[in-house]
């Protein structure tokens, strides 16, 4: 037996790397994507909406008059978005509410087996990330990407960090830019209201969570410095990396806000210590490989976007 799933996306991105995430979740059984365009791209609409399994909405100025104007913050319209999704008539048993630059990865079988495997007691059940690395020129991994995956307890997880990244592991929990919360899967058609990397039905956080260690998130957050160098002004100011944000690492430990770090690594070194920051934690050198590796937490994917594309949108 497989449980049916889809996924919910609020995104702002080229089409071809929208049709790469689309096309990579279906190949691994999604059955609907409600895909909510926050840029109105036309091109991407109309290559989604030619697809069966896939539901475009353009999130214009129409759509946003119906509810009561569109939010400033990306945070808050992916709230809005995804409430319209499970406010719909349930297409699928599973829902997951993730970003276009996460990709799910089955360790083994389909994902659709693995979360029919879950009791029914379960409403949601958490993925856990995996950083991709950017590849070392100099000692090429391709067509793999290495990624940096994380222990979930947070004793083990730093400790791990301050052994693999050992000038900067103590700011960074798992070493990781992004977060270490992972997205839920849940329960779809039974009233859940969703956020980031929480549900809630009624007044109850996460009922009846379970952890997902069979599905990976992959997380495409910093896989090239100029990609990584292009959003970090905007994560700086409205983004992941914004002032007022908690420290990833507890503060007693010298933890600092990531805002903070990059603040002070700017000011005491320029653009210059920015970049020894990403190729310190971000770069895929056989060195940093070895001590992921030592430390159980080098993964290794051919994920093969191009192809995958090719195979569902073709046509250019």
């Amino acid at each position: 037996m497989s449980a049916s799933w889809g996924l919910i996306a609020t995104v702002k991105a080229p089409t071809e790397q929208l049709l790469d995430f689309c096309a990579h979740h279906l190949e691994l059984g999604a059955q609907r994507l409600y895909i909510y365009l926050d840029d109105c791209n036309e091109q991407s609409f109309a290559r989604l909406r030619a697809h069966p399994k896939i539901k475009p909405v353009m999130t214009d100025a129409a759509w946003w008059e119906k509810r009561r104007g569109r939010p400033d913050k990306h945070q808050s319209r992916q709230f809005l978005n995804a409430r319209h999704a499970c406010n719909r008539r349930a297409e699928v048993q599973w829902l997951a509410h993730i970003d276009v630059d996460e990709f799910l990865m089955p360790e083994a079988g389909t994902v659709g087996e693995i979360l029919e495997r879950l009791p029914l007691t379960c409403l949601c059940a958490r993925m856990r990330p995996a950083e991709a690395l950017a590849e070392d020129p100099d000692h090429p991994t391709a067509p793999e990407t290495c990624f940096k995956a994380m222990h979930v307890p947070a004793a083990e997880r730093q400790q791990a960090a301050e052994r693999a990244f050992p000038e900067f592991g103590r700011y960074l929990s798992g070493g990781f830019l992004s977060h270490v919360a992972g997205k839920l899967f849940f329960r779809a058609g039974i009233g859940m209201k969703v956020k980031i990397h929480n549900v809630y039905m009624d007044d109850e956080e996460n009922p009846g969570e379970q952890e997902l260690p069979e599905v990976a998130l992959l997380h495409m957050h910093a896989e090239s410095w100029e990609d990584w160098r292009a959003r970090f002004d905007y994560r700086m100011a409205a983004g992941s990396y914004r002032e007022g944000l908690k420290a990833p690492v507890n503060s007693g430990r010298g933890g600092l806000p990531l805002h903070d770090l990059f603040t002070g690594i700017l000011e005491a070194e320029g653009e210059a210590g920015l970049r020894r920051f990403y190729e310190t934690i971000c770069r895929a050198t056989p060195a940093l490989q070895q001590r992921l590796a030592a430390e159980g937490l080098l993964r290794r994917h051919h994920l093969s976007l191009g192809e995958k594309r090719a195979r569902h949108f073709p046509g250019g």
